[in-house]
């Protein structure tokens, strides 16, 4: 059973989220939090999961809940998804570089809200199509500090298709059927690539991909 926590100062879209998340089998909302604070001292009592996160909030936002729960030894090992109407670029990037392991907008559906929720508790990253685009038109402009060749010395071929499959956002289940793998090897040759490059999660492999040039982000 997958563990959530719903961060958001709104009472009724947190039932909503509620009802949405609690008609899965396998997913249940352990606890409700109206801002970060709040969602602190939950997650030490329920241990959750998955942190289901708004930003802006009174009192503590999810930028700094989400710094929070990554320095905390108790809470850092959590996913943090974050579910906000906000797509703007600063408040993407703040979030991403904080420590949330995926972005999606309160437009979703919600069955791609709970597949997202399980995605996030496999430890796999999800981002709104919308702001996938936009962030990866926004790296595609930064001037690139190493070339091509640099950032991709030391892999082997087949990093390489698995890095640019998760630099088209595929799960490992996705990346094991179109590679011919299971799931679990999939999963085990994207952990050791992440140790390779130095990556934090799954979200910095994706931006890795796209400047390393394994991904046109002008294609859909």
């Amino acid at each position: 059973m997958i563990k959530v926590l719903l961060v958001d100062d709104q009472r009724l879209l947190r039932e909503g989220l509620r009802a949405i998340l609690d008609v899965a089998d396998d997913l249940t909302v352990v606890a409700q939090a109206r801002n970060g604070r709040e969602a602190l001292t939950l997650g030490r009592e329920h241990s959750p999961d998955v942190f289901l996160m708004d930003l802006q909030m009174p009192t503590m936002n999810g930028h700094e809940a989400i710094r929070e729960i990554r320095r905390d030894p108790s809470l850092k090992s959590a996913a943090v998804l974050v579910l906000t109407t906000f797509d703007e670029d600063d408040d993407v990037v703040a979030a991403l570089a904080a420590g949330a392991d995926g972005y999606l907008l309160k437009d979703i559906d919600a069955e791609d809200l709970r597949r997202a929720v399980r995605r996030a508790a496999a430890g796999e990253a999800d981002m709104a199509p919308g702001v996938l685009r936009q962030m990866m038109d926004r790296i595609a402009r930064l001037p690139t500090r190493r070339s091509r060749e640099e950032q991709l010395a030391g892999l082997t071929e087949r990093d390489l298709e698995i890095l640019t499959h998760v630099g088209l956002g595929l799960s490992n289940e996705e990346i094991g059927r179109a590679l011919f793998l299971s799931p679990e090897t999939a999963r085990t040759y994207v952990s050791r690539l992440m140790t390779k490059l130095g990556a934090r999660d799954r979200a910095q492999l994706v931006v890795l991909a796209h400047r390393a040039g394994l991904v046109d982000p002008t294609v859909d």
